[in-house]
């Protein structure tokens, strides 16, 4: 059947689909089809679709109706998707079970299926789980593009926070040099890398950081990234005055390297610090911290406030966005 769809490139799918979603035009009534690296992504509304976009009349065809959890349950449950494992987040042990039963016997592709058996815990950022289903907690995400290899068991990766590392990677210019101070398995440092920057990527985490070079590897940014294993103060002192950019997401502890961001900053420097505060006054504990550590060395400019998500009952992550200029 001929519908009107987006045509991109392959590489930017992922980020138009986004696009698309947002603009409220995806068509989830026919199938995304691929064509010698090209993408037709169905749209149900030519006139909505943003003009910098290709739209073309194309045979598509129309989506078989999935089968969901929810079908098999008779209620939607939560869940979240990270590469080929579904993450649940369940107190009571047979409704986790039953959930997980549900995900195999529907369309959802998964290979495992897990529970959170803890908080995050430890300097490392790591929890346990229960294994519902299957035995491997290694996957690959894929995101805006770019695909990461992990493990769960053994290191920090949160699939919500995609759209806001996007919107962090689309400030970046070619040439910038960006200092990621918690880099995990790079879903910041490698799409920076991607879009030219030279960046240095830091984490305490020795596992964390043998994926990200692999992920760096399998990105084809290698030669543009540097990854460190250790203590981000240590590290920070072989790179004074070097950054453009600084990228500081470990909310709650944030705020204890603002000296070693400091340190780093070169001479007009944006810092995206994230943290995690009680809705009465989201930013003002954040600018504060940051103004005491920087001025008046630098002026301190905030560029942007933004509630990346709710964390818990009257609390919200946010990030500011923070010019230092020397």
């Amino acid at each position: 059947m001929t519908v009107p769809c987006v045509r991109v490139p392959a590489s930017a799918g992922e980020e138009t689909r986004q696009a698309l979603v947002e603009a409220g035009v995806v068509d989830h009534g026919h199938d995304i089809v691929a064509d010698d690296g090209v993408l037709y992504i169905p749209v149900t509304d030519s006139t909505g679709v943003p003009a910098d976009y290709e739209v073309v009349d194309r045979d598509v065809p129309t989506r078989r109706q999935q089968r969901t959890p929810a079908d098999v349950l008779g209620f939607e449950p939560s869940y979240e998707r990270l590469g080929d494992i579904v993450i649940l987040d369940e107190d009571d042990p047979e409704r986790a079970r039953e959930i997980a039963d549900a995900v195999m016997d529907s369309d959802v592709r998964a290979k495992t299926v897990v529970n959170r058996d803890s908080k995050i815990r430890g300097e490392l950022r790591v929890r346990d789980w229960e294994l519902l289903v299957g035995s491997d907690t290694e996957t690959v995400h894929r995101e805006y593009g770019y695909e990461f290899l992990l493990d769960i068991s053994t290191v920090y990766f949160s699939p919500r926070l995609a759209t806001e590392r996007h919107r962090v990677v689309a400030q970046v210019e070619p040439g910038e040099r960006v200092f990621d101070m918690f880099a995990g398995v790079g879903p910041f440092a490698i799409p920076c890398a991607g879009e030219g920057a030279e960046v240095v990527a830091v984490d305490l985490n020795e596992a964390a950081v043998e994926y990200l070079r692999e992920n760096a590897r399998r990105n084809g940014v290698e030669e543009r990234l540097t990854a460190i294993q250790g203590d981000v103060t240590e590290a920070g002192s072989e790179y004074e005055n070097w950054a453009d950019r600084i990228v500081m997401n470990l909310p709650h502890s944030a705020g204890e390297f603002l000296d070693t961001a400091v340190a780093v900053a070169g001479d007009d420097c944006v810092v995206h610090y994230y943290d995690i505060q009680h809705e009465d006054d989201p930013f003002g504990p954040g600018e504060r911290a940051i103004r005491a550590a920087a001025e008046p060395e630098y002026e301190v400019t905030v560029l942007n406030e933004r509630v990346v998500r709710s964390y818990a009952p009257h609390e919200y992550n946010v990030c500011l966005d923070v010019r230092l200029s020397r």
